[in-house]
Formats: structure tokens, C-alpha cells, sequence
């Protein structure tokens, strides 16, 4: 046997290990269906780079791990959007495309190449109707996972889904979202990352044309405000001596604030 030899095995544990231990020094990304589409949010205190994106008009990305890695295949996935946009139809550019475009590229790259990429990317594409959303997690050997509901990568990813299993259910609000998210991403005991320091997106269905859209400013405070506001719970008339309860009211006078007015 020539000296210096290793196994095809050896090799191949040797890349994934360190694209994992890559991966893992990354913060986490956490994408979460909520009622009204697909919501990104990832602790990310850099403001000229981003670990989420738009890719097309219903598709995002999100990555985390080396950023001129992901960087380039966030490119790459927008040129082959656009070049198949306009080769045929708007409509042929679908999530599952591009996620089978990033699954050929890095399952090649993992295999071919001496150092295999350290990030893992998830493509997500909200359809017209919760049925239709789509999220699809690729990791650094090409391999695709379709998830369903919520997905999780980087960092401590196992403790991140284990809080997301917890504490997500269908059909929640924006604002119950995010809180469901941010919890996710934090420690037990630990403060959660200022506004500053969030990097928030959503894929909203009622969106015309382009459904991707960052929250940024005024806008992502109110929701993180009404995420943390509890509800009001109904007072229970004291029944001390002496008081008499007051009586409840026949019907209230105009219109009950009951706290779900639109944004």
C-alpha cells in the first residue's frame, strides 16, 4: 500500500467533519411557515452582509457557514432564474429547480474538490395557498431535505429545532411567529438580540408580484412589541365582604380594540 494513503471513507468523513464543525461556528437561521407565508429571521449584527435573500419573485434564501461561499451560490441561483425566466415563463423558475440545481453543485463540489464547501442553504417558495409552501434545506454533500413547517441550520441547530417543536403551530400570526423564532434562537435564560442586530424577512402570499420583503425599522420594533405583549386576561369581579360585584355590561358602546387590528 503506497505510503500517505487514506480510504475513500476516510476521506469522505474527513470533509464532512469539517465542513460541519464550519457550519456549526455560524449563528443559527430559523425559516417558519406562518399564515400568511414563509418568515426568515437570523441574528446577524452585519449591516452590508446577508445571510437571507430574494432569489426570485416567490422564492428566498437563506444560509448560513463561509459568506463568499454561500455568497456565490446565491448568484449563481439568480442567474439561473432569470436566464430560465425568460427563456420560457416566469413561472417554470420554481424552489424545487433551484434546489436541485444547489443539490447537483454541491454534491459534486463535495465529492470532486479537496475542501468541500461549509455552509448549508435553505430555498423556500410560498405559494398561493399554505398547501403550496415550500421549503426545501440542503446541506454541504448535496443532500435536500423538504421540510415542513419550520427548519433550522447552523450553530447549536439540534437545540434550535428542539425549541421550534415546542412552541410552533400552524397558521400563526406574523407577529406570533417571530416571537416563536427569537425564542427559538436563544438560550434558555438568555436575552434575546436587539433590533439592531436581527436580520428579518418574510415571503408574504398577499404580496403583489415580488412576495419578499425585508423588516427592518419601525415596523419589525411593533411586531416584536406585539409578539411580546401578553393577551389581556378578563378580570374576575372581587367577591370580598362588603363590595358588591359590579355588574357586567349589557353591550358595549362602538367598536371592541381587542388588540388584532392590522399593521
Amino acid at each position: 500500500m503506497p505510503f500517505g494513503y487514506a480510504s475513500p471513507e476516510q476521506i469522505m468523513r474527513d470533509k464532512a467533519d469539517y465542513a460541519r464543525k464550519g457550519i456549526a461556528r455560524g449563528r443559527s437561521v430559523v425559516v417558519l411557515q406562518y399564515i400568511d407565508g414563509i418568515l426568515f429571521v437570523a441574528p446577524n449584527p452585519s449591516r452590508a452582509l446577508h445571510k437571507i435573500s430574494e432569489i426570485y419573485d416567490r422564492i428566498g434564501f437563506a444560509a448560513v457557514g463561509r459568506y463568499n461561499e454561500f455568497e456565490e451560490l446565491r448568484l449563481g441561483g439568480i442567474r439561473y432564474a432569470d436566464i430560465n425566466g425568460y427563456t420560457y415563463d416566469r413561472s417554470d423558475v420554481t424552489g424545487r429547480g433551484l434546489a436541485n440545481l444547489y443539490a447537483s453543485n454541491l454534491g459534486r463540489i463535495f465529492t470532486e474538490s479537496i475542501k468541500s464547501l461549509e455552509v448549508e442553504v435553505v430555498v423556500a417558495e410560498v405559494g398561493d395557498t399554505k398547501d403550496g409552501d415550500a421549503i426545501y434545506r440542503l446541506t454541504f454533500d448535496g443532500s435536500v431535505f423538504d421540510e415542513h413547517g419550520f427548519a433550522a441550520m447552523g450553530g447549536q441547530a439540534e437545540a434550535v429545532v428542539g425549541r421550534l417543536k415546542e412552541r410552533y403551530r400552524e397558521s400563526m400570526s406574523l407577529a406570533d411567529a417571530l416571537d416563536v423564532a427569537l425564542g427559538a434562537l436563544t438560550e434558555p435564560g438568555g436575552e434575546r438580540p436587539p433590533v439592531t442586530q436581527l436580520e428579518v424577512a418574510v415571503l408574504d402570499r398577499n404580496r403583489e408580484n415580488r412576495k419578499f420583503q425585508r423588516l427592518t425599522g419601525a415596523r419589525l420594533e411593533r411586531l416584536l412589541t406585539q409578539a411580546s405583549t401578553p393577551p389581556a386576561s378578563p378580570e374576575t369581579p372581587s367577591s370580598s365582604s362588603g363590595d358588591s360585584p359590579t355588574p357586567p355590561p349589557t353591550g358595549p358602546d362602538g367598536d371592541v380594540d381587542d388588540g388584532s387590528s392590522p399593521l
